[in-house]
């Protein structure tokens, strides 16, 4: 089976991305807008800014166009994840422990479809929330999102 294009992406770039200061969170190769688009979703501590991903498509593009690992025209974006960035992976989740996150279920739990509280575990099948004063687990076959949430005052 031929390894999937933002896998060989993630290989040819990780070690350049991280020897700049950055993680890579996520990398997307979807047709958006009539082209083929890879968005390479970097982060920092500090938050990316755009001179960021500036430095970061600087470094990474050349060795794109020197491996040709996508044979067709495309568009190369590198992007901060942005703050309310849905978790995808269990490092996500880690970060955000003792941080409020906005849960949404597939169907209604309790009577609610939208959890918001303290992210206190992600175990591999499970997510446990602390809301109203208590602990809630959530098995995560019934879990559509998780994100951080983002109030503006």
């Amino acid at each position: 089976m031929a390894e999937k294009t933002v896998d060989v992406v993630d290989g040819l770039i990780r070690t350049t991305v991280e020897n700049l200061g950055y993680e890579i969170v996520d990398i997307e190769f979807v047709k958006k807008y009539g082209q083929m688009n890879l968005t390479v979703f970097i982060d920092i501590p500090r938050g990316v800014t755009l001179d960021d991903c500036e430095v970061v498509h600087n470094a990474v593009n050349p060795i794109l166009d020197e491996a040709d690992p996508i044979k067709d025209a495309y568009v190369l974006n590198i992007s901060s994840p942005g703050l309310d960035r849905p978790f995808k992976k269990q490092r996500d989740y880690e970060r955000n422990y003792g941080r409020e996150v906005e849960v949404k279920l597939y169907a209604p739990h309790m009577g609610k479809k939208v959890y918001e509280g303290i992210l206190k575990e992600k175990a591999e099948h499970t997510i446990t929330i602390e809301t109203a004063g208590r602990e809630l687990k959530l098995e995560m076959t019934k879990v559509a999102l998780v994100r951080p949430l983002v109030k503006f005052e």
